[in-house]
Protein backbone atom coordinates (compact mmCIF):
# COMPACT_ATOMS: atom_id res chain seq x y z
CA UNK A 1 0.00 0.00 0.00
CA UNK A 2 0.74 3.86 0.32
CA UNK A 3 2.58 3.07 3.74
CA UNK A 4 5.80 2.18 2.62
CA UNK A 5 7.09 5.67 3.24
CA UNK A 6 6.08 5.60 6.33
CA UNK A 7 8.29 2.85 8.43
CA UNK A 8 11.33 0.96 7.62
CA UNK A 9 11.74 -2.80 7.98
CA UNK A 10 15.38 -4.30 9.66
CA UNK A 11 16.11 -7.85 10.55
CA UNK A 12 11.94 -8.36 10.02
CA UNK A 13 11.37 -5.45 12.93
CA UNK A 14 9.37 -2.79 11.54
CA UNK A 15 11.00 0.89 12.74
CA UNK A 16 9.13 3.89 12.70
CA UNK A 17 11.33 7.25 13.09
CA UNK A 18 9.92 10.45 14.22
CA UNK A 19 10.52 11.94 10.93
CA UNK A 20 7.93 9.56 9.44
CA UNK A 21 5.85 9.39 12.06
CA UNK A 22 4.99 13.13 11.76
CA UNK A 23 4.59 13.45 8.18
CA UNK A 24 1.88 10.54 8.50
CA UNK A 25 -0.14 11.99 11.08
CA UNK A 26 -0.08 15.76 8.96
CA UNK A 27 -0.25 14.69 5.71
CA UNK A 28 -2.24 11.83 5.51
CA UNK A 29 -4.38 12.22 8.68
CA UNK A 30 -4.30 15.28 9.31
CA UNK A 31 -3.55 15.28 12.38
CA UNK A 32 -1.11 18.51 14.26
CA UNK A 33 -0.99 16.95 17.61
CA UNK A 34 2.09 18.19 19.06
CA UNK A 35 2.81 14.91 20.71
CA UNK A 36 3.60 13.87 16.97
CA UNK A 37 6.19 16.58 16.25
CA UNK A 38 9.49 15.31 16.00
CA UNK A 39 11.67 17.42 18.33
CA UNK A 40 8.34 16.97 20.81
CA UNK A 41 9.85 15.43 24.74
CA UNK A 42 6.95 12.96 25.00
CA UNK A 43 7.27 12.32 21.12
CA UNK A 44 4.98 9.06 19.97
CA UNK A 45 4.11 7.35 16.68
CA UNK A 46 0.47 8.32 15.94
CA UNK A 47 -2.17 5.23 17.37
CA UNK A 48 -3.55 5.11 13.45
CA UNK A 49 -0.20 4.59 11.71
CA UNK A 50 -0.03 1.38 13.59
CA UNK A 51 -3.81 0.37 13.57
CA UNK A 52 -3.02 1.50 9.04
CA UNK A 53 0.49 -1.02 9.37
CA UNK A 54 -2.01 -3.93 10.97
CA UNK A 55 -4.17 -3.97 7.50
CA UNK A 56 -1.60 -3.50 5.24
CA UNK A 57 -0.47 -6.95 7.14
CA UNK A 58 -3.01 -8.88 7.81
CA UNK A 59 -5.89 -7.69 6.13
CA UNK A 60 -9.13 -6.14 6.83
CA UNK A 61 -11.26 -8.50 9.50
CA UNK A 62 -15.27 -8.42 9.13
CA UNK A 63 -14.61 -7.25 13.36
CA UNK A 64 -11.53 -5.67 14.63
CA UNK A 65 -10.43 -4.54 18.29
CA UNK A 66 -7.29 -2.59 18.85
CA UNK A 67 -6.09 -1.96 22.06
CA UNK A 68 -2.98 0.81 22.24
CA UNK A 69 -1.23 -0.07 25.90
CA UNK A 70 1.55 1.86 25.31
CA UNK A 71 3.44 4.89 23.36
CA UNK A 72 5.68 4.01 20.85
CA UNK A 73 9.32 5.95 20.39
CA UNK A 74 11.30 7.06 17.90
CA UNK A 75 12.93 4.09 16.28
CA UNK A 76 11.30 1.44 18.04
CA UNK A 77 11.97 -1.90 16.98
CA UNK A 78 8.40 -3.55 16.42
CA UNK A 79 7.16 -7.59 15.52
CA UNK A 80 4.32 -7.76 13.66
CA UNK A 81 4.10 -11.35 14.20
CA UNK A 82 3.51 -14.08 11.40
CA UNK A 83 0.15 -15.45 12.80
CA UNK A 84 -3.10 -16.34 11.74
CA UNK A 85 -4.14 -16.24 15.44
CA UNK A 86 -7.74 -14.36 16.38
CA UNK A 87 -5.79 -12.48 19.09
CA UNK A 88 -1.72 -11.41 18.72
CA UNK A 89 0.16 -8.22 20.22
CA UNK A 90 2.67 -5.71 18.56
CA UNK A 91 5.61 -6.33 21.06
CA UNK A 92 9.19 -4.79 20.88
CA UNK A 93 12.64 -6.75 21.29
CA UNK A 94 11.74 -6.58 24.80
CA UNK A 95 8.51 -8.11 24.98
CA UNK A 96 6.53 -4.93 25.95
CA UNK A 97 3.23 -4.71 24.51
CA UNK A 98 2.35 -1.42 22.29
CA UNK A 99 -0.79 -2.59 20.51
CA UNK A 100 -2.83 -5.60 21.04
CA UNK A 101 -5.06 -7.02 18.28
CA UNK A 102 -8.70 -9.18 18.35
CA UNK A 103 -9.61 -10.10 14.65
CA UNK A 104 -13.06 -12.43 13.82
CA UNK A 105 -14.57 -13.55 10.98
CA UNK A 106 -13.79 -13.48 6.71
CA UNK A 107 -10.80 -11.02 5.87
CA UNK A 108 -10.36 -9.40 2.60
CA UNK A 109 -7.00 -8.08 1.30
CA UNK A 110 -8.04 -6.20 -1.43
CA UNK A 111 -5.43 -3.63 -1.48
CA UNK A 112 -7.32 -0.70 -3.53
CA UNK A 113 -10.71 -1.35 -0.97
CA UNK A 114 -7.93 -1.62 2.73
CA UNK A 115 -6.26 1.51 0.93
CA UNK A 116 -9.47 3.79 0.84
CA UNK A 117 -10.90 2.81 3.55
CA UNK A 118 -7.67 3.66 5.62
CA UNK A 119 -7.13 6.41 4.09
CA UNK A 120 -10.61 7.53 4.93
CA UNK A 121 -10.55 6.40 8.35
CA UNK A 122 -7.54 8.01 9.19
CA UNK A 123 -8.98 11.38 8.21
CA UNK A 124 -11.70 11.18 10.42
CA UNK A 125 -9.57 10.69 12.94
CA UNK A 126 -7.44 12.94 12.37
CA UNK A 127 -10.34 16.03 12.18
CA UNK A 128 -11.66 15.10 16.00
CA UNK A 129 -9.64 17.83 17.19
CA UNK A 130 -10.95 20.68 17.22
CA UNK A 131 -14.03 19.40 15.46
CA UNK A 132 -15.41 17.12 17.50
CA UNK A 133 -13.70 16.85 20.90
CA UNK A 134 -13.68 20.61 21.75
CA UNK A 135 -17.73 21.15 21.73
CA UNK A 136 -17.87 17.35 23.55
CA UNK A 137 -15.86 18.80 26.37
CA UNK A 138 -17.86 21.96 26.46
CA UNK A 139 -21.18 20.11 26.96
CA UNK A 140 -19.89 18.60 29.84
CA UNK A 141 -18.34 22.20 30.97
CA UNK A 142 -14.13 20.97 30.96
CA UNK A 143 -11.35 21.17 28.72
CA UNK A 144 -8.17 19.82 28.55
CA UNK A 145 -4.66 21.37 29.83
CA UNK A 146 -3.66 23.83 27.76
CA UNK A 147 0.23 23.83 28.90
CA UNK A 148 0.25 20.07 28.80
CA UNK A 149 -2.65 19.08 26.39
CA UNK A 150 -3.11 15.06 27.16
CA UNK A 151 -5.30 13.04 24.44
CA UNK A 152 -4.41 9.48 24.37
CA UNK A 153 -5.59 6.85 21.88
CA UNK A 154 -7.28 4.21 24.15
CA UNK A 155 -8.62 1.69 21.79
CA UNK A 156 -10.99 1.32 18.67
CA UNK A 157 -13.31 -1.06 17.05
CA UNK A 158 -14.41 -1.64 13.82
CA UNK A 159 -17.33 -4.10 12.80
CA UNK A 160 -18.51 -4.87 9.38
CA UNK A 161 -21.64 -6.56 8.00
CA UNK A 162 -19.42 -8.08 5.10
CA UNK A 163 -16.52 -6.75 2.91
CA UNK A 164 -17.92 -6.77 -0.33
CA UNK A 165 -17.78 -2.94 -1.30
CA UNK A 166 -15.63 0.20 -2.50
CA UNK A 167 -14.67 3.43 -1.88
CA UNK A 168 -16.27 3.29 1.93
CA UNK A 169 -16.64 6.25 3.35
CA UNK A 170 -16.95 7.01 6.98
CA UNK A 171 -19.77 9.53 8.34
CA UNK A 172 -19.86 10.62 12.10
CA UNK A 173 -22.62 9.75 14.47
CA UNK A 174 -23.24 10.95 18.25
CA UNK A 175 -20.45 11.15 20.56
CA UNK A 176 -20.18 10.81 23.96
CA UNK A 177 -18.18 11.72 26.86
CA UNK A 178 -17.86 10.53 30.29
CA UNK A 179 -15.96 12.27 32.96
CA UNK A 180 -14.43 11.47 36.33
CA UNK A 181 -12.73 14.44 37.66
CA UNK A 182 -9.75 15.71 35.94
CA UNK A 183 -10.28 12.32 33.87
CA UNK A 184 -12.65 11.64 30.75
CA UNK A 185 -13.32 9.07 28.64
CA UNK A 186 -15.06 10.19 25.00
CA UNK A 187 -16.63 7.74 22.78
CA UNK A 188 -16.09 8.92 18.90
CA UNK A 189 -18.61 6.70 16.93
CA UNK A 190 -19.21 6.24 13.11
CA UNK A 191 -21.08 4.39 11.16
CA UNK A 192 -19.34 3.37 7.31
CA UNK A 193 -21.10 3.62 3.99
CA UNK A 194 -20.31 2.19 0.75
CA UNK A 195 -22.57 3.51 -2.58
CA UNK A 196 -24.79 4.80 -0.05
CA UNK A 197 -25.72 1.80 2.05
CA UNK A 198 -24.49 1.50 5.45
CA UNK A 199 -21.76 -1.63 5.64
CA UNK A 200 -20.22 -1.34 8.96
CA UNK A 201 -19.87 0.76 12.52
CA UNK A 202 -17.74 1.47 14.96
CA UNK A 203 -16.00 3.76 17.82
CA UNK A 204 -12.60 5.57 18.68
CA UNK A 205 -11.94 5.82 22.15
CA UNK A 206 -9.98 8.72 23.49
CA UNK A 207 -8.19 8.80 26.75
CA UNK A 208 -8.57 12.31 28.04
CA UNK A 209 -6.25 13.31 31.70
CA UNK A 210 -5.37 16.69 33.22
CA UNK A 211 -9.36 17.96 33.00
CA UNK A 212 -10.15 21.32 34.18
CA UNK A 213 -13.15 23.89 34.25
CA UNK A 214 -13.74 25.06 30.73
CA UNK A 215 -12.98 28.52 29.59
CA UNK A 216 -14.25 29.88 26.19
CA UNK A 217 -11.55 32.27 25.50
CA UNK A 218 -8.19 30.52 26.20
CA UNK A 219 -9.78 27.25 24.84
CA UNK A 220 -10.53 29.29 21.66
CA UNK A 221 -7.16 31.07 21.29
CA UNK A 222 -5.79 27.71 21.93
CA UNK A 223 -8.33 26.40 19.25
CA UNK A 224 -7.04 28.93 16.56
CA UNK A 225 -3.55 28.39 17.27
CA UNK A 226 -3.80 25.05 16.53
CA UNK A 227 -5.51 25.46 13.18
CA UNK A 228 -2.78 28.65 12.40
CA UNK A 229 -0.55 25.99 12.73
CA UNK A 230 -2.02 23.43 10.61
CA UNK A 231 -2.80 25.92 8.08
CA UNK A 232 1.04 27.94 7.94
CA UNK A 233 2.39 24.10 7.35
CA UNK A 234 -0.28 22.74 4.56
CA UNK A 235 0.76 26.28 2.61
CA UNK A 236 4.87 25.55 3.23
CA UNK A 237 4.26 21.77 1.40
CA UNK A 238 2.33 23.49 -1.24
CA UNK A 239 4.38 25.81 -2.30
Amino acid sequence: MFLKKFYSVNDGNVAIDAVQASLFAKEVAGDFNPLHDPDSRRFCVPGDLLFSLVLEKYGLSEKMNFTFAGMVGHGVKLNFPDTDAPQFDVTDNNDKTYLQVERSGPVSRNEAMIEAFVRDYVAFSGQNFPYVLVPLLEKKNVMINLERPLVIYDSMTIEFEHLDFVEPQLEMLEPELDVTGKRGSARLYFQIKSAGAVVGCGYKKLAISGLRAFEAEPMQQFVDNYLARKEQYLQKIVA
